[in-house]
């Protein structure tokens, strides 16, 4: 999960699109839950199809940088990330520092379900 959760990151890091893609089930479900200027965000994806579509998107619109790893939890195919990072748009430019929370479920060394929360700070 350690190796699961460092790939995932480095991943959305890079912007690698089929690299981020790969490390999800056929299956996988992920689910993106957040605030931003005190608007929710919501994404829902069912399936690395739809999961590839959101992705891209973001990948599109925003770049990360200043990562940061604060902690994680791990318990067998479960893991919890707590993270930091930069998130520019790409679209105004602005950068907003970001604290991230992620949810992973693996199964056979492949996310089967992956929720992210976030906030700016």
């Amino acid at each position: 999960m350690q190796r699961l959760a460092h790939e995932l990151h480095g991943a959305r890091l890079d912007a690698d699109l089929e690299r981020l893609c790969a490390l999800f089930w056929p299956d996988a479900r992920l689910r993106i839950v957040g605030t931003s200027e005190g608007k929710p965000i919501a994404i829902a994806a069912d399936g690395v199809q739809q999961i590839r579509t959101w992705l891209g998107m973001l990948i599109k619109t925003f770049r990360l940088s200043s990562y940061e790893r604060l902690s994680s939890v791990i318990e067998g195919e479960r893991a919890a990330v707590h993270w930091r990072v930069h998130i520019r748009s790409k679209i105004t430019g602005r950068l907003v520092p970001t604290e991230l929370v992620d949810l992973i479920e693996a199964r056979g060394g492949r996310i089967a379900a992956h929720t992210e929360l976030f906030v700016p700070f």
